[in-house]
C-alpha cells in the first residue's frame, strides 16, 4: 500500500466505460467499492478457458493477485482470497456483472462492467529522449545477485565532461527501477528531470525484480544496504561523474544515511526518508493512516502495541530488522552535504516526527536543506488526507516544485 509498510491497513486488505462485446466474462472487468471514507477500484481479469482470475486495486498498489475460481462459466462468476478473506459472486446481465463483494463481515452490492482502468500521466516522458540513456548492470557477488539498470545522461552530456550522478534507491517492497506504484513512474519521472538539468542518474530493478537477479525473499534492509554499495562502487568505477551521490526515497532513504554513514556518497538526497527509531515511527504512522482510513481512534497505543500489530501481519524477517532498526547513529555519522524533503501530508513517514530527528542529529553543514512541502504526501504528490490510495487517482506523478529544488540543490553543491 505503501513504501514503509507492505500491508494494507484499510478496511479492505488488499477510463472510459467499454462495452461487452457478447455475453461473456472473459477479459478485464472494474467495478468501484465504497469502504468507509475510501472509495477503491477493483479490478478482474478472467480467462474462462483456463479457469483463471486475478484482483487489481489501483488505488493500493496491488496487482494481479490469483484468486481462487469457484465458478466461471459464460454469465456467472464466483471468486475468492481465502488468505483475505475475500469472495465475490455476481452474474451478467445486459452487459454488466451484477454482484456481491465481501470480506469478512463486510458485504456490499458491487456491479462490474468491461474495460481496462486507464489512467493520464503528463509528466511521464515518452522516447525518444532527447537525451542518452544507457542499460548497465553491477553485481553484488555476496549475494550471487546481478542488478540491470538504466543510466541516463544530461542532455547537455558530451564524452569526457564530468558531472554529478545519483544512485537512485527505492522504498520498501520489491520494486522495478522507475518504483512504478499506483500508476506512476517515479523515478524515470525524476531521471528525466534531472537529465534535464545537468545531472546523470542510475537506477536499478531491486534484488530478484524484473531483470535483476537474486532472491528479495528473506532479504532485509541491511542487504538492500549492501546492493547499494555495489551500485555507488560501479558508478564511481566508470569515472565519468565529477560528484556520485545517493537518493532515497522512504525506506531507501534510511538505506541513504546507512551508506552516508560509511562515507560513501559524496552527497544524500532523501526523500522522505525516515532518520528516527522504526518502530516509533510505525505507531505514528500506523494510527494516522487508520484515521484517514476512517477509523474513529487510534490503532496502537504505544510502540509495544505497533510491533506486535506489525508483526501479527508480516512476521517476516524483513520486518523485524526493520522494527528494531534506529536511523539516528546513521544521521549523526553522516558528514556529507543532505537535502532532506518531505510532505506535511505524509503519514508514512510523519514530518512532526522526522524534521526533529533531522534538524538533532545531523551535523551542521551549511550546505544541508531540510524542507517539509505543503500539501504533499508520501509520494510527493498532492493530496487531501494523505491516505496513500489517493495517489493512483492524482494526475500530477511528482511535485515540479520539489523538483526544482533537488535541482538547484545538486547544482549548487
Amino acid at each position: 500500500m505503501n513504501h514503509l509498510v507492505r500491508i494494507s491497513i484499510a478496511l479492505i486488505a488488499l477510463g472510459s466505460s467499454i462495452g461487452a462485446k457478447s455475453q461473456d466474462l472473459n477479459g478485464s472487468w472494474k467495478g468501484s467499492l465504497a469502504v468507509g471514507p475510501q472509495k477503491l477500484t477493483i479490478v478482474f481479469q478472467l480467462d474462462k478457458a483456463k479457469q483463471t482470475a486475478t484482483m487489481s486495486v489501483p488505488e493500493q498498489g496491488a496487482s494481479g493477485i490469483p484468486m481462487t475460481v469457484n465458478v466461471l462459466t459464460e454469465d456467472s462468476l464466483n471468486v475468492s482470497l481465502a488468505k483475505l478473506g475475500i469472495n465475490y459472486a455476481g452474474k451478467l446481465t445486459a452487459g454488466k456483472i451484477h454482484g456481491t463483494f465481501q470480506q469478512m463481515t463486510f458485504k456490499t452490492p458491487m456491479d462490474m462492467e468491461a474495460g481496462e482502468v486507464t489512467v493520464n500521466r503528463p509528466q511521464e516522458p515518452k522516447p525518444p529522449y532527447p537525451y542518452k540513456t544507457r542499460n548497465v548492470s553491477f553485481d553484488n557477488p555476496a549475494a550471487h545477485a546481478t542488478f540491470a539498470g538504466t543510466l541516463t545522461y544530461p542532455t547537455t552530456y558530451k564524452a569526457g565532461k564530468r558531472v554529478p550522478v545519483v544512485l537512485m534507491v527505492t522504498g520498501s517492497g520489491a520494486q522495478n527501477r522507475d518504483e512504478e506504484l499506483f500508476g506512476h513512474k517515479c523515478f524515470l519521472v525524476i531521471a528525466d528531470y534531472l537529465a534535464h538539468h545537468g545531472i546523470a542518474s542510475l537506477r536499478y530493478d531491486d534484488r530478484g525484480t524484473a531483470k535483476s537477479t537474486g532472491v528479495y525473499k528473506g532479504s532485509t534492509t541491511k542487504d538492500f544496504a549492501d546492493d547499494a554499495r555495489c551500485g555507488l562502487s560501479y558508478l564511481k568505477s566508470l569515472k565519468e561523474f565529477s560528484r556520485v551521490g545517493i537518493m532515497g526515497h522512504s525506506e531507501g532513504g534510511a538505506i541513504a544515511f546507512m551508506l552516508g554513514a560509511e562515507r560513501k556518497p559524496d552527497f544524500i538526497v532523501s526523500l522522505a526518508g525516515p532518520a528516527c527509531k522504526l518502530d516509533t515511527l510505525m505507531m505514528t504512522q500506523l494510527n494516522g493512516l487508520g484515521r484517514a482510513q476512517g477509523l474513529q481512534k487510534d490503532m496502537v497505543q504505544n510502540v509495544a502495541d505497533a510491533r506486535k500489530f506489525m508483526l501479527a501481519q508480516d512476521s517476516s524477517v524483513w520486518t523485524r530488522y526493520f522494527l528494531d532498526m534506529d536511523l539516528t547513529p546513521y544521521v549523526r555519522a553522516v558528514k556529507c552535504p543532505v537535502l532532506a524533503v518531505g510532505g506535511d501530508k505524509d503519514l508514512n513517514v510523519p514530518t512532526k516526527l522526522n524534521v526533529p530527528a533531522l534538524q538533532n542529529n545531523l551535523r551542521k553543514n551549511k550546505k544541508n536543506m531540510i524542507k517539509t512541502y505543503p500539501g504533499l504526501g508520501h509520494t510527493f504528490q498532492p493530496m487531501k488526507t494523505g491516505n496513500p490510495t489517493e495517489a493512483f487517482n492524482v494526475e500530477q506523478t511528482f511535485s515540479p516544485e520539489v523538483l526544482a529544488d533537488i535541482c538547484e540543490w545538486i547544482n549548487r553543491l
